[in-house]
């Protein structure tokens, strides 16, 4: 059923003369790459790349026009057909290094990374009963897409939730590891639940998870794309057994249960980390216990994949290659201001520059970049970290928030000492962040000096795309936009979309967030105004007359382009009303 090429017996013949010819390799490394061959049983792609004869994007280019099969470098952005996922196991998947790509209803397209062995697409012909082709692509692209896809296969907690007893307190410590895989069933009906309790999140997108306690139950709750939503209700008798286990998952006092604590856990979902932080807070009830997810298999995104306008982005890009300077993002905390930031960074990240990082926590690694965790207990603060910084020789240095005047004053001392400095503060607008500096006791003069550019950005909920639809706005509706200074008329045949909610978006009509931005290059006028103590709503009113575009203008730029509602962007700029 499969439609593998089977290797003919004049094959060794034919890859003799096609290497030689299309890959470049000398006759020793072929004569090398053969014999290898015979005597171990590898098959001979793998024994090219473990030679390095060749890479395994070229090994696999090679093979793809050798056996007249697809190459697919990247896999991002595809989906797995349900039927794959549903019927083989993620073991077998994950052992052969195969996935279904593609349905086109006559045959299964699957991505493999072994191009020479037949067998187990046969076998996978077999199990799905259907036809099979192959598509070559790279072992980690196949290993991340299974990871993804898997991810998403979800139990539920009720299974877990019937074998919850009141003992299995005692079997917690027994079977706790250092770093838990998601994917393995086999454990105790308490570690199994919390883990469930993960996975469901990781399926759902949640950034955050909470467990509640109330007086007959331990609410689930889960914030998903910046909205709190209740979840399931887990009967009173398993809280301090979940409770007990979160805490040893976080390597937290299991005995102390009058004061809050912190903790952190790694987890293991197949080939990909994710880490966890963890929050429990003595209430009425019980122990309240939250868990901040940060996936470190989400990439990072480049200064165009964060949606930004073709101007903010050129405005973006010339001032951080400044070679000194601080540079601002501002914005409540959850509005994205630490991937703005991680975007910046890898735009400007290269061999001869040395960037540093101070970070609370650090939440995604960058390569090439040295990245510091802030340790309270130890004694490394943000102030300590920066100032130690300075020693280290750095072109570019990012503090992950600037809270105080000890702070602040560092950094910008560094920028005008020569170094760029990136840092966040939470402030309403761009405007705001000029006057906060200047609040916590920074001289305006050293303000107006070194700052070049306040970056304000939010989270906007964009429109589910597996239920949107065009709709006459209603009386409400139009409210709305009478708010945001828009017609009806404004949008196609005069309709806006929505989304009607479905279970692919937890019923709420929103799937996904893109941020909006609001971006101010620090120039003369707003030097002099700073140095004269101008207000920040003086800074504004003379920002706008020079072409400012406000958070609220950008929603509206993004409601008419149909990424969003009216609602959404008057829910998240309702302090931005300029």
């Amino acid at each position: 059923m499969s439609q593998t090429p089977a290797t003919p017996p004049v094959f060794h013949d034919r890859i003799r003369e096609g290497l030689l010819r299309r890959a470049g390799l000398n006759q020793a490394q072929i004569d090398d790459a053969l014999r290898t061959e015979r005597e171990t049983g590898q098959q001979l792609d793998q024994v090219l790349i473990g030679k390095n004869f060749l890479s395994e994007g070229k090994c696999m280019q090679f093979f793809a026009e050798l056996l007249g099969l697809e190459y697919r470098p990247s896999l991002e952005g595809t989906g797995v057909p349900a039927v794959f996922i549903h019927q083989i196991p993620v073991q077998f998947a994950r052992t052969h290094g195969l996935v279904a790509i593609e349905d086109t209803g006559s045959t299964l397209r699957v991505a493999t990374h072994r191009p020479l062995e037949v067998q187990p697409m046969d076998d996978l012909a077999t199990l799905l009963g259907r036809e099979i082709e192959a598509v070559l692509s790279h072992r980690g692209e196949i290993a991340n897409l299974i990871n993804r896809a898997y991810r998403h296969k979800a139990d539920g907690v009720d299974e877990a939730l019937q074998d919850v007893k009141d003992t299995d307190i005692v079997s917690i410590a027994e079977n706790i590891q250092e770093s838990e895989d998601l994917l393995d069933a086999n454990k105790a009906p308490v570690i199994k639940l919390v883990n469930m309790l993960l996975f469901q999140a990781l399926k759902l997108r949640a950034s955050d998870i909470h467990l509640q306690p109330y007086s007959d139950r331990l609410q689930v709750r889960m914030r998903i794309d910046g909205v709190l939503y209740d979840m399931e209700s887990i009967p009173k008798r398993a809280q301090e057994a979940i409770v007990s286990r979160v805490k040893v998952m976080g390597k937290m006092d299991i005995a102390e249960r009058r004061l809050p604590q912190d903790g952190r856990a790694s987890i293991r979902v197949g080939d990909g980390d994710v880490d966890v932080r963890i929050s429990s807070v003595p209430v009425a009830g019980g122990e309240r216990i939250v868990f901040r997810i940060l996936d470190k298999t989400t990439k990072i995104y480049s200064i165009d994949q964060i949606g930004l306008t073709t101007d903010a982005q050129r405005t973006i890009r010339r001032y951080i290659n400044y070679s000194h300077g601080v540079i601002f993002v501002t914005g409540p905390t959850g509005s994205g201001k630490t991937t703005t930031l991680y975007a910046c960074l890898d735009e400007i990240n290269a061999p001869e520059l040395n960037i540093l990082t101070i970070e609370d926590p650090v939440e995604y690694n960058l390569e090439g970049i040295s990245q510091v965790q802030v340790n309270t207990k130890k004694g490394l603060t943000f102030a300590a970290g920066l100032r130690s910084f300075l020693r280290q020789d750095p072109d570019v240095m990012m503090v992950g928030e600037v809270r105080d005047n000890e702070t602040a004053d560092i950094a910008i001392r560094a920028a005008l000492t020569g170094h760029l400095v990136f840092s966040t503060v939470h402030t309403n607008d761009s405007a705001s962040t000029v006057t906060r500096l200047i609040d916590i006791g920074v001289e305006p003069y050293l303000v107006s000096s070194s700052l070049l550019l306040v970056i304000a950005q939010r989270l906007l909920r964009t429109i589910c795309p597996n239920c949107r639809e065009p709709v006459e706005p209603n009386e409400q509706q139009r409210y709305f936009l009478e708010d945001l200074k828009l017609t009806p008329d404004q949008f196609p045949d005069g309709k806006l979309s929505i989304g009607r909610g479905c279970d692919e978006c937890f019923r709420s009509g929103f799937a996904g967030r893109t941020a909006i931005y609001e971006v101010m290059p620090i120039d003369t006028h707003i030097q002099e105004q700073i140095v004269n103590k101008a207000t920040a709503s003086q800074i504004k009113r003379g920002a706008l007359e020079r072409g400012l575009k406000t958070l609220r203008m950008d929603g509206v730029t993004k409601l008419l382009q149909g990424m969003t509602t009216p609602e959404e962007v008057l829910r998240v700029t309702q302090l931005d009303v300029l």
